[in-house]
C-alpha cells in the first residue's frame, strides 16, 4: 500500500505494460485527465451501483477481457470504490485461475477499509455478498485527493467503517474523528492518520486470521443488521451509514440482554448520533428487514448470527433467535430514533 499525490503517474506505468483498466464511470467523468491517458482499447467503464453487484456484470467483464484477449501475465486495474473494486477482484480471482490486480481506491470507505483484506464479494438474487472468494490486489495505490470530489453523504459512509474497527480495537482517535468530522469534511486530507489507523488495525487482525475462521469475524459489528437495513430501504442508505446504525442497534440489542451497561450504550449512541443518516424511520419495512435478517449469508439455522458488544474492545459471535422478541427489540429500537 502506498499514499502518493498524483495516481495519475502510478497508473501510466502500470498502462505502460499493457493492462486492462476497469473504472468508474463516474470518476471517469469527473477526473477526465486521469481518464484520458487510459487508450480506448485498454479501458472499461462501469456504473458504479448495487444492481451492478452481480454475475451479469462480472460475465460481461470476462467476456470483454477474453476478447480483448488479455494474457495471464497481464494486469487488471480498478479505479473506483467498493462496486468496482468487488466486480474487478471476483473477476480477475478466477480468470485464468487468478489475474494479478492493482487497486486505486477513490472512496473514503474504500481507503479506509476494503482496499486491504482481500475478500472479494457480489450478490446474487437480492442477497448481498453472497457470492465471493479472497484475492487480494497485489498493489493498492491512495491519492487522497479522489477523496475532494464525493459528497458529503460518501464521507459518511467511509466514516461509519473507520469507527467499526475504531470500536473493535478500542482505538483512542474514535471520539476524536467524531469531535472533528465537520472540519474534515472541509479538508478532506486530514483524514490520512485515520485512513492509517483504520487499515493498520485491519491488517492486524488480518495477519492473524486472514481466511475469516476466527477473531475476523468480529469484524462483523454492525454489519449484520447493516445489510439487512440496505436490502430494506433498498440501498437508500448507504453502507458506512447503515453500519453505524447496525453497530447502534447489535448495542442496543447487548443491552437488552444485559451484556452492555446502559449508561455506555447511551455514551456510544451519542457517538453514533453524528454518522447516523436523517432517514424517516416509521416507513421501515419491518417484516422486510428481518427478512433480510433472516437470510443473512452468516447464519447457520434457523437462528441469526451476530456480533454483539459488551464495550469497545469487547465484541463478541452470539446467537438470536429471529422471534416475536427480537422483531419487538427491534422495533423498540427504530422506534426510539425516529
Amino acid at each position: 500500500m502506498a499514499f502518493v499525490d498524483h495516481a495519475s503517474d502510478s497508473l501510466a506505468a502500470i498502462i505502460a505494460k499493457g493492462a486492462q483498466v476497469v473504472c468508474d464511470s463516474n470518476v471517469a467523468r469527473i477526473h477526465t485527465d486521469l481518464v484520458a491517458s487510459i487508450p480506448r482499447e485498454q479501458l472499461l467503464l462501469l456504473d458504479a451501483v448495487e444492481t451492478n453487484k452481480t454475475l451479469d456484470t462480472a460475465q460481461w467483464l470476462l467476456q470483454t477481457l477474453s476478447q480483448r484477449k488479455i494474457r495471464r501475465n497481464q494486469q487488471l486495474v480498478a479505479i473506483g470504490g467498493g462496486i468496482v473494486q468487488d466486480v474487478t477482484a471476483f473477476s480477475a480471482s478466477i480468470l485464468y485461475r487468478g489475474l494479478p490486480w492493482v487497486f486505486f481506491p477513490t472512496t473514503l470507505l474504500a481507503q479506509a477499509d476494503s482496499c486491504i483484506g482481500g475478500k472479494t464479494s457480489i450478490n446474487l438474487g437480492g442477497r448481498k455478498n453472497l457470492l465471493g472468494s479472497f484475492h487480494p490486489p497485489s498493489e493498492v495505490i491512495i491519492d487522497l485527493t479522489f477523496l475532494e470530489s464525493l459528497s458529503n453523504n460518501d464521507i459518511h459512509s467511509g466514516v461509519g467503517e473507520i469507527l467499526h474497527y475504531y470500536l473493535y480495537a478500542d482505538s483512542p482517535r474514535t471520539q476524536a474523528l467524531v469531535d472533528e468530522l465537520t472540519k474534515l469534511l472541509s479538508n478532506r486530507q486530514g483524514f490520512r492518520p485515520y485512513i492509517e489507523e483504520s487499515l493498520a488495525i485491519k491488517r492486524s487482525v488480518i495477519e492473524e486470521d486472514e481466511f475469516d475462521r476466527g477473531e475476523r469475524n468480529k469484524f462483523n459489528y454492525g454489519h449484520t443488521f447493516g445489510h439487512a437495513l440496505e436490502a430494506a430501504t433498498a440501498y437508500a442508505i448507504n453502507h458506512g451509514q447503515a453500519v453505524t446504525v447496525g453497530m447502534d442497534l447489535a448495542n442496543h440489542l447487548s443491552a437488552e440482554h444485559g451484556m452492555l451497561e446502559a449508561r455506555e450504550f447511551e455514551r456510544l449512541h451519542k457517538l453514533f448520533a453524528a454518522n447516523i443518516p436523517a432517514y424517516n424511520w416509521a416507513n421501515l419495512n419491518l417484516d422486510e428487514y428481518l427478512r433480510a435478517l433472516a437470510s443473512d449469508k452468516k447464519n447457520v439455522s434457523s437462528d441469526l448470527t451476530c456480533i454483539l458488544s459488551r464495550g469497545p474492545g469487547k465484541l463478541f459471535k452470539h446467537t438470536l433467535q429471529i422471534d416475536d422478541n427480537l422483531r419487538r427489540s427491534i422495533y423498540e429500537y427504530f422506534g426510539s430514533i425516529s
